[in-house]
């Protein structure tokens, strides 16, 4: 068992640094090693999730092209703009929420330079609202209806009769309030921009205009706000279907009553969304093939294909020695199981493809789906390493040099917000369980 192990981490460590679908196929190399040299049976591949997922990036990549996410971003920028000094409080809960509604934390790409020039503008250290803006970012897809980790949550629970909803009431609030907290730690990060000497040393070396930009007001097509408008809809319908079950289509099977399941209710919503959306305001389907959130989506697509599936075939493989070693520990200190998630967080870059690898094992320990509910946003371990295209974006993106890789390389600049933002978002989730169970 231990030699598969080593052959799986490694498989998940080269496919990191390969990048974009790198991880992925060398889940799939993973699965050839296992399968023909180690003798382990195939496990099923994730087909509900990965149709899941597919379905809802296609409905979020047609609303970008129809300009639904450009009139976000103007929309973002207007209210930072107006509320300047309150930058660090505002930006992490603009890109929490464009997350929210997209599913994806790679939409903060469009708002992210919108925070560095405005706190620039303002004499506010941009490390300060860009840290914790991407950290929110990927927190809210712990929380949203519609992401891939979600989607992939809800479908490993529903078997325990856990709803949609259940799984919202818990992460909703605990992301948001680890926000906070990472907000607030944020409002002291580092010196004054006016006292930072890189800064200083850009400005004297002409490489900063000081000036301040002009904000101009853009008028927003129709075909944008109403492509925004049908995906909301879209999002909201998933949220009711997914916490009533009496909203369901019901069909007689073999003389029994039977509702239409989740992954069925999401690919059809989601799809008639983006057909209604090209349709209605005669976007080219092409263009939303070019975006990247389309591009973003299908990586994550095959990163769940190659990994989960060699993940699952793994741990079915060796559930019985995994779990003897591992289950009464996990049962007395089950918040090692999140440290757990965590760990393969960093090394996965996919809080989908760390679900679909090691929720399944957190099952088979004997954890209560509602321990695993409060556990979740551990999956958000990925800033750890700062080489997450998030991470390097935001670092890109402040002209100042205040957003940075550290020295030790580890004491970055999103360090200490991820930690504090993740830490308070379980202790608030194993909270709430208890109020709820």
């Amino acid at each position: 068992m231990i030699i598969q192990l080593l052959f799986v981490l490694t498989c998940i460590i080269v496919g990191a640094r390969l990048g974009g679908i790198g991880l992925g196929v060398m889940g799939g190399l993973g699965m050839a090693i296992l399968t023909f040299f180690f003798n382990l049976q195939p496990t099923s591949p994730p087909i509900d999730v990965m149709l899941m997922i597919l379905s809802v990036i296609t409905a979020a990549a047609c609303m970008q092209a129809a300009g639904g996410l450009d009139y976000l971003v103007r929309l973002a920028e207007k209210l930072l703009r107006k509320h300047p000094t309150y930058i660090t409080y505002l930006s992490p809960f603009v890109t929490y929420l464009f997350t929210f509604i997209a599913g994806t934390g790679h939409v903060a790409y469009s708002v992210l330079p919108v925070i560095a020039e405005v706190a620039t503008e303002t004499k506010i250290r941009p490390e300060r609202p860009l840290g914790i803006a991407v950290i929110a970012s990927q927190q809210a897809i712990t929380a949203s209806p519609i992401s891939a980790a979600t989607v992939a949550l809800l479908a490993m629970l529903t078997p325990y009769h856990i709803s949609l909803f259940d799984i919202l009431k818990i992460t909703i609030p605990a992301t948001l309030i680890g926000v906070l907290a990472g907000a607030i730690y944020s409002l002291r990060v580092g010196k004054e921009l006016h006292e930072d000497p890189e800064y200083l040393a850009r400005v004297k070396a002409g490489l900063i205009d000081t000036s301040p930009s002009v904000f101009t007001e853009t008028k927003s097509h129709a075909k944008a706000k109403f492509s925004v408008l049908l995906f909301l809809i879209a999002t909201i319908l998933i949220v009711l279907f997914g916490s009533f079950n009496s909203l369901r289509p019901s069909f007689m099977v073999e003389g029994e009553l039977i509702s239409l399941g989740m992954p069925h209710i999401i690919e059809i919503v989601m799809l008639t969304a983006a057909a209604l959306i090209l349709l209605l305001t005669r976007t080219n389907g092409l263009e939303a093939c070019k975006g990247n959130v389309f591009s973003a989506g299908m990586q994550a697509v095959i990163a769940i294909f190659g990994i989960a599936w060699m993940g699952d075939t793994f741990i079915n493989g060796n559930l019985q020695t995994l779990t003897a070693s591992m289950e009464q520990t996990i049962q007395q200190m089950p918040f090692l199981f999140g440290l757990a998630l965590f760990i393969m967080s960093i090394l996965l870059y996919s809080q989908a493809a760390t679900v679909r690898a090691v929720m399944p094992l957190g099952i088979a320990l004997g954890l209560s789906p509602y321990m695993l509910i409060a556990l979740f946003p551990a999956v958000n371990g990925y800033f750890f390493i700062p080489n997450y295209p998030t991470v390097i974006a935001a670092i890109n993106f402040d002209r100042t040099g205040t957003t940075r890789i550290g020295k030790y390389v580890l004491n970055h600049s999103f360090m200490l917000p991820g930690l504090i933002s993740t830490g308070v978002a379980l202790v608030i989730g194993l909270l709430l369980i208890q109020l709820y169970t």
